[in-house]
């Protein structure tokens, strides 16, 4: 990146530091095509998926109802509160937001039931395929091909890094117009300098063996996290991901998670509550544990931490109020 970075600084006319188009560099847009398989003019390069999912439920009137699975994306639902949405897991919905490859959370694919639900209905689908191409087998399931009425969301954020924020948006071809206008009023252009850099990165880096790499290196560190997880909190269960950065967890005990955050906080680890990612709550206390940036003999110490904090929790001795010590 350092390297393509260079080549593109070095380019006399310094194309990369002036305006752009809404719709983005035409390079990258046509490598992004070509990975996914629509035309170039279908795709929208955005500030990240999150800005790509921002403009896709723009169409959605606020007070309108958004499907959703039963765990997912908390920015998500939290971009959904503030555009007037109620997320749902029902299937009378105006549309449905799905993360169909490899979900957040779980790290696993769309539950077969809830897909056949959304199959055979007749509203939009919002796929947000961040993780896609995470799967530690290196298969796709695109299950997203199985919807009609679908808006393709991607991003750079999980196979290479978060801080360039370049993401895009492949919406049906009658709603590209309004997607360019909206995201023209919105900021002109995403990120010109990052677009620039990646398209010249991807035009003679090997993305595919990176991609390889990556997926080992964090299906390693995901069989360390099952393992010690198996080892110190063996009441404890989840579902192995098949993908992915992280866990969802069940301590399989009633109670607080984010009275449990704070005792484990003190026992110098840390987690995302389960609540985070729940339209309906559940009344036991769930968590996200994420492997990703973490290296294998911190993740086995992150879990002995972790059990000494549930120790602590459930015992009544963490040093709280008891009633925030002890599960209800």
């Amino acid at each position: 990146m350092q390297r393509a970075l260079a080549t593109v600084m070095a380019e006399p006319k310094l194309g990369a530091l002036q305006y752009g188009w809404p719709e983005g560099d035409e390079k990258l847009r046509s490598w992004i095509a070509k990975r996914i398989g629509v035309r170039a003019d279908d795709v929208i390069v955005t500030a990240g998926a999150q800005q790509a999912i921002a403009l896709a439920t723009s169409m959605i009137p606020r007070g309108g109802t958004i499907g959703v699975a039963p765990a997912t994306y908390p920015a998500a639902l939290e971009l959904f509160a503030t555009q007037g949405l109620t997320p749902s897991e029902g299937s009378s919905v105006d549309a449905f937001y799905l993360v169909p490859e490899i979900g957040n959370p779980e790290g696993l694919p769309l539950d077969e039931d809830l897909a056949e639900t959304v199959r055979t209905s007749s509203v939009p689908v919002i796929a947000d395929d961040a993780y896609a191409e995470l799967r530690f087998d290196g298969t796709r399931t695109r299950v997203a091909d199985r919807f009609s009425r679908v808006w393709r969301i991607g991003t750079f954020a999980k196979t290479l890094c978060p801080g360039l924020r370049v993401g895009w948006l492949v919406p049906p071809p009658e709603y590209r117009a309004l997607m360019l206008r909206l995201k023209h009023d919105a900021d002109l252009q995403a990120n010109g300098l990052g677009q620039a850099v990646l398209a010249e990165l991807l035009r003679n880096w090997d993305y595919d063996a990176h991609l390889g790499r990556a997926r080992q290196f964090y299906a390693r560190r995901a069989s360390a996290l099952a393992g010690a997880l198996r080892r110190h909190l063996p009441s404890w269960t989840f579902r192995e991901p098949d993908g992915g950065f992280s866990f969802f967890v069940d301590t399989n005990t009633t109670g607080n998670d984010v009275a449990f955050l704070a005792v484990a906080s003190a026992n110098g680890v840390s987690f995302d509550p389960g609540r985070m990612f729940r339209v309906v709550p559940s009344d036991r206390i769930e968590l996200r544990l994420c492997h990703c940036n973490v290296g294998e003999p911190l993740l086995e110490e992150g879990v002995k931490r972790l059990a000494r904090a549930w120790s602590a929790f459930t015992s009544g001795s963490c040093g709280a109020p008891r009633s925030d010590c002890r599960p209800a």
